[in-house]
């Protein structure tokens, strides 16, 4: 028994030792990471689908329709190589091309730190014949989250490029902030859209350390540093100003919506409630129900539909394992900001 007690020791010390030097490769690598450079990559949507195409008519057609398919598929190509060479003389313009971005927003709006190289990329090359299309899907968070957000769509309105937000399922409270932005918001029937409001929640635990006579010194410099606060005692005036502050949000919110799509009525749609697909084409935060699926491809007969993704470099925490300590960290934070979460959209 003392040998066991001495060798449950020894791993112990063990893997204390182990989880330190982890924490700090973490560290070192994570101070790093902002240097190294991430990875852009393109994906052409069309080539996907034709190959899903030529797969099933494969599996499902019989051989002699499957050889008709065949030659008029080459006889198709030969016409194209004339027109393209024709076309190379007398300067076609180019085929309009379709990028297409992802944002999957979470309480914080981590995606825009991924979105905004996206962006940066496509302008770089985009005409004004292109389009862009965000396959946006968010229930919303932080104030400044979303407000970079929505502020990096209207780089690309500014561009003067068409852009088009599709939603599939929610697109609510900053995640319709965002999605406002575009020059035209497509929905799927069933998507939730609107939530335009504010919230804010702040547990207060003064009352339970008051009984277990525990003190709580809060010193700030400035009447309004800190309105309420989870473990001091609350005011009267600190809630009214909690209160005028998320008011002023409200309003800063509906202003920008307003600005972006002037035929909502926005006092009666302003109320933090939530629409359908359907419901909201007729109460016009959006301006046609249909899949992002359904829109893509229709697309893809006659525009280079293009895929757009950045991806960021892989810290050394990952590189070694040690993601489970990061995934954790992130659990917490939204844990945490859903708790305390203040003035968010």
């Amino acid at each position: 028994m003392e040998f066991l007690a001495d060798y449950a020791g020894f791993l112990l010390k063990l893997v204390s030792v182990a989880l330190v030097i982890g924490f700090l490769l973490a560290a070192v690598a994570g101070s790093k990471k902002k240097s190294q450079p991430g990875s852009l990559s393109v994906t052409k949507l069309n080539e996907g689908y034709d190959d899903m195409k030529a797969e099933l008519d494969k599996q499902l057609l019989d051989k002699k329709t499957l050889k008709n398919l065949a030659k008029e598929k080459k006889k198709q190509e030969k016409q194209d190589k004339k027109l393209h060479k024709k076309s190379a003389k007398e300067e076609e313009p180019s085929k309009k091309r379709l990028y297409v971005l992802d944002f999957d927003g979470d309480i914080k709006a981590s995606a825009v730190s991924t979105m905004r190289e996206e962006i940066t990329a496509v302008l770089s090359v985009a005409k004004p014949e292109d389009e862009v299309v965000v396959r946006l899907e968010s229930g919303g968070g932080v104030v400044h989250g979303y407000g970079l957000a929505a502020s990096q769509l209207q780089r690309i309105r500014e561009a003067k490029i068409p852009l088009t937000v599709c939603v599939d399922k929610v697109a609510a409270s900053g995640g319709y902030m965002m999605a406002c932005v575009a020059d035209k918001i497509i929905a799927a029937p069933f998507a939730i859209l609107g939530s335009i409001g504010v919230v804010a929640q702040v547990p207060n635990v003064h009352r339970l350390l008051d009984k277990s006579l525990i003190d709580v010194e809060l010193h700030t410099a400035g009447r309004y540093k800190r309105t309420l606060t989870m473990l001091g005692k609350n005011t009267d005036e600190g809630r009214e100003k909690f209160k005028q502050d998320l008011e002023d949000t409200h309003d800063l919110f509906k202003r920008f919506v307003s600005a972006q799509r002037p035929q909502l009525d926005i006092e009666n749609i302003a109320t933090g409630d939530t629409w359908y697909g359907s419901e909201a084409l007729d109460n016009k935060l959006v301006d046609v129900v249909m899949t992002s699926d359904a829109y893509l491809v229709s697309h893809y007969a006659d525009t280079e539909v293009v895929q757009v993704t950045y991806k960021q470099p892989k810290g050394m925490a990952e590189r070694l394992g040690l993601s489970f300590f990061s995934a954790l960290e992130q659990k917490a934070v939204s844990w945490v900001g859903k708790l305390t979460q203040s003035r968010g959209y």
